[in-house]
C-alpha cells in the first residue's frame, strides 16, 4: 500500500496526468491496483488540511477569512459519482463538475494566505446546501479554530438572511456583497426599497440602513468600478473610521482566494483524477488541498511562487534534451 505522502509527491512531480495507472507505471514495485486501492479505501477529510496549515497561518485580529466556492471540470465524466452540473463563475454557466465551498485564511492583501477549510458540495449524497456548508464551517472557525482574527469575507451567494444573523450572534464581522433586488430602509418612513433605487448623498460614509429580515442594522456602500459595474457591500461594523474605502479595500481582498483556486486547479490535478467512486475523489481532492500547501511551504522558504516552483522541476530536464535530444530532428 502506497502512503499519502507518496501520492502527494507523486501530485507535485506528474507534469500532465494524474492517473493510478501513470504513477504505477512510474513508481518502483507499486501496482495500477495499489492505487486505487489506496485512493478508495483511505478516509481522507478537511480537518487533516486544518493540521497541516495551521502551523505556517500568520493569524492576527487584522486578518480575515474568505469563503467561495469553485467546480472541479469534469465536463468530459460520465461515471463519476460526485459529479453533477452546476453554475461555475469561471464558465458563467451550468458545467458538470464537483463543487467545493473553501474557507482562505488571508493576513492581508500583501500577505499570505491558506486554505483552511473545505466541503464538497453534493446535495444528493448528503443533502447540504452550500449555504449549509459555509454555516457548518463557520462554527468550526468559532467552536475548535479559535483563530485571533473575527472578518468574514464572502460574495452575495452567502449573503442570506441565516448567514448573516449566524455571524453576527457570534460577535464577527462580516463584508459582503447583495443583489440590486434586495430590499432596504433608511427609516420607518421611506419602508424598503430596492438598493438600485438608493440615493447616496455621502457615498464616502455610506449609508446606514436596516437590511429585510435582518434584526440588525448594518451599514451599505455603493461601488463603482471603472467600466460602470456596481456592487453593494454592506457590514456589520458600524465603526465610524469603516468608509468606503476600508469596504473597496475588504472587497479587493477577495482576488485572494480566486488565486487560489487557480493555483489549486493548474498545480495539483485537483481536476484530473479519473476514479469513479465517490471516496477515491475526495481523497484525492484531499491530498491535492495537501499538495497545494506543500508547495507554498516550498515557496515561501525559497522566496519564490508557487508557480515558479512547478516550473522548475522540469527545467532540467528540458535543458538536457536541448543539449542531447533523444528524438532529432529529420
Amino acid at each position: 500500500m502506497i502512503s499519502k505522502k507518496e501520492y502527494v509527491e507523486y501530485l507535485l512531480s506528474t507534469a500532465i496526468n494524474y492517473t493510478c495507472t501513470h504513477m504505477a507505471d512510474h513508481k518502483v514495485s507499486v501496482s495500477h491496483d495499489e492505487v486505487s486501492d489506496f485512493l478508495r479505501q483511505e478516509r481522507f477529510t478537511p480537518a487533516d488540511l486544518w493540521q497541516i496549515v495551521h502551523p505556517h497561518l500568520e493569524d492576527s485580529p487584522t486578518a480575515v477569512i474568505i469563503a467561495d466556492d469553485s467546480v472541479q471540470d469534469k465536463r468530459y465524466s460520465h461515471f463519476i459519482e460526485l459529479v453533477k452540473k452546476q453554475y461555475s463563475g469561471n464558465e458563467h454557466g451550468l458545467v458538470k463538475g464537483i463543487g467545493l465551498v473553501n474557507f482562505v485564511h488571508s493576513s492581508g492583501n500583501d500577505g499570505d494566505f491558506w486554505p483552511i477549510d473545505y466541503r464538497i458540495y453534493h446535495p444528493d449524497t448528503d443533502g447540504k446546501t452550500k449555504n449549509d456548508h459555509f454555516q457548518e464551517m463557520f462554527m468550526r472557525l468559532v467552536t475548535h479554530k479559535r483563530l485571533k482574527c473575527s472578518t468574514i469575507l464572502f460574495d452575495t451567494w452567502y449573503a442570506s438572511v441565516e448567514n448573516l444573523k449566524l455571524i453576527h450572534r457570534h460577535g464577527w464581522t462580516f463584508f459582503t456583497t447583495l443583489k440590486s433586488n434586495r430590499k432596504v430602509s433608511l427609516s420607518k418612513e421611506t419602508g424598503y426599497q430596492h438598493l438600485d433605487k438608493l440615493i447616496f448623498e455621502d457615498q464616502v460614509k455610506g449609508l446606514l440602513v436596516k437590511l429585510k429580515e435582518v434584526p440588525f442594522m448594518v451599514k451599505l456602500f455603493k461601488i463603482v468600478a471603472p467600466n460602470g459595474d456596481i456592487d453593494y457591500v454592506i457590514t456589520n461594523d458600524l465603526d465610524h473610521s469603516v468608509n468606503l474605502f476600508v469596504a473597496e479595500l475588504k472587497n479587493d481582498n477577495r482576488w485572494q482566494v480566486e488565486d487560489f483556486h487557480r493555483g489549486f486547479k493548474q498545480l495539483t490535478g485537483s481536476e484530473k483524477c479519473q476514479c469513479r467512486k465517490a471516496r477515491s475523489q475526495r481523497n484525492h481532492l484531499a491530498c491535492c488541498y495537501h499538495a497545494w500547501v506543500s508547495l507554498k511551504v516550498k515557496a515561501k522558504q525559497v522566496y519564490k511562487t508557487i508557480y515558479q516552483i512547478r516550473k522548475e522541476l522540469f527545467s532540467d530536464y528540458l535543458m538536457h534534451e536541448l543539449r542531447y535530444p533523444k528524438i532529432q530532428a529529420v
